[in-house]
């Protein structure tokens, strides 16, 4: 039988030491739906939280701005902050401003604190931000087993402000194993936001704030879960904080969080260029 042209061709790249091309499955600044809330947003994100948004405030307003531009260039289109990171919704605010808002998706993350009405903080946080509206507004730091019940004021001024066109996609960012087991079934929840890295480094475990390792079997199959249950997931905490010095680590948690845990998105922060860059290189190579 005649060997095919595209077989000898294959044959020649292996006989040259040469690995056959794969499609790739998709790149790191691919437009993805996160699930229910039908939000689109880019498979990688830039955040503003690194040690609660310390290390990209120190880098001043007019390095940030050049790096939210460079991102913005590279494809990545999803930013996110919290109310919780200091003055960073304001200086994402200015370094995105007169760029076409629906050119990029942005996200807030709210402090479920008693005695604040949540929707005199939205309007706050758009103004300090400079937008009529959040593509995605979380629930931020839940780490207790009550919380869908003790942040139930919170979700009605969510709600309420979506009636308004201020929000258009809800969910919650938690801590812990206790908190984390609460996502499946929630019918409240579009967006679930969940630490997730491939040997547990900064994850959930029993104690939301301990430095032990977190029980990765466990987050990974609530992932799954909510995955299954309609919901989108953002990973963060990907390169442990930051505890991933070697790039080998953070590639490999890279293809842990798409290839084994299954997520739509991972938020990384970046305090210069070059992080950037290799994030959505990491990204591109995980999905390949």
């Amino acid at each position: 039988m005649a060997i095919c042209p595209r077989r000898r061709f294959l044959q020649s790249l292996i006989a040259a030491g040469a690995a056959p091309l794969v499609a790739a499955k998709g790149t790191a600044t691919d437009w993805v739906t996160l699930g229910k809330s039908n939000v689109k947003v880019t498979r990688l994100a830039f955040g503003t939280g690194s040690f609660s948004g310390r290390v990209q405030r120190e880098l001043g307003q007019e390095q940030f701005t050049r790096l939210v531009r460079h991102a913005y260039d590279r494809g990545i289109r999803f930013f996110e902050t919290a109310e919780s990171y200091g003055e960073m919704h304001k200086m994402l605010g200015i370094a995105l401003k007169g760029i076409p808002r629906d050119t990029y998706r942005l996200m807030t993350k709210l402090t479920t604190r008693e005695g604040t009405n949540p929707q005199e903080k939205i309007d706050e946080l758009r103004r300090l931000a400079q937008t009529d509206y959040f593509d995605i507004a979380l629930l931020h730091y839940q780490h207790f087993a009550t919380w869908p019940k003790d942040s139930m004021r919170w979700q009605d001024g969510i709600s309420e402000a979506r009636v308004k066109q201020a929000i258009v996609g809800q969910g919650a960012s938690v801590h812990g194993l206790p908190a984390l087991r609460q996502m499946p079934g929630n019918k409240w929840l579009e967006v679930a936001m969940i630490r997730v890295n491939h040997n547990g480094t900064k994850m959930d475990a029993e104690v939301y704030n301990t430095n032990d390792p977190g029980n990765v079997p466990e987050v990974v199959s609530h992932v799954k879960q909510v995955k299954g249950e309609g919901m989108g997931v953002i990973s963060m905490k990907l390169v442990g904080e930051g505890a991933f010095t070697n790039r080998e680590d953070r590639k490999r948690a890279m293809r842990f969080a798409f290839q084994n845990a299954g997520v739509d998105c991972v938020t990384v922060g970046y305090k210069s260029t070059a992080e950037i860059d290799e994030a959505i290189e990491n990204l591109n190579l995980a999905l390949a």
